[in-house]
């Protein structure tokens, strides 16, 4: 079955959001690097949202990165401060779930909770924006 266009951002957007909540559950047990993971992800599918409405395909975690960095940061989209925290929370998902012995601690990932709201919330108005054009 094919869906439309709107449908696959709809979807993204709903992801990012539900990924939100589930880190805000992980955060309240104190499940440190599941939360990182989950953050990380709530990014992730909400700059996979953006992509989708500008039919931008990535087909890897860096790619899309790259692909955020170029289409969002250097043309001033999103801040620097976006563009930090994403790469940030890729570095920290990264050694969360491949690195040995690495735990991360509450003061390490409590504050990327809102700023994680935040960076989900600017996409977002970035493609209502976009789509009312």
């Amino acid at each position: 079955m094919s869906h439309s266009k709107k449908e696959l951002i709809t979807y993204r957007l709903s992801r990012a959001e539900n990924t939100l909540d589930e880190a805000k559950v992980m955060l309240e047990v104190e499940h440190w690097n599941t939360t990182v993971n989950r953050l990380y992800y709530a990014c992730f599918y909400a700059v996979s949202a953006y992509m989708a409405l500008k039919e931008i395909e990535a087909h890897t975690h860096t790619g899309m990165k790259s692909t955020f960095n170029e289409t969002l940061i250097k043309t001033e989209l999103l801040t620097l401060e976006h563009s930090q925290l994403y790469n940030k929370l890729f570095t920290l998902k990264n050694k969360a779930d491949y690195k040995d012995f690495v735990e991360f601690t509450k003061e390490q990932v409590t504050p990327l909770s809102p700023q994680t709201q935040a960076f989900v919330q600017a996409i977002s108005q970035l493609i209502k924006t976009t789509n009312d054009e």
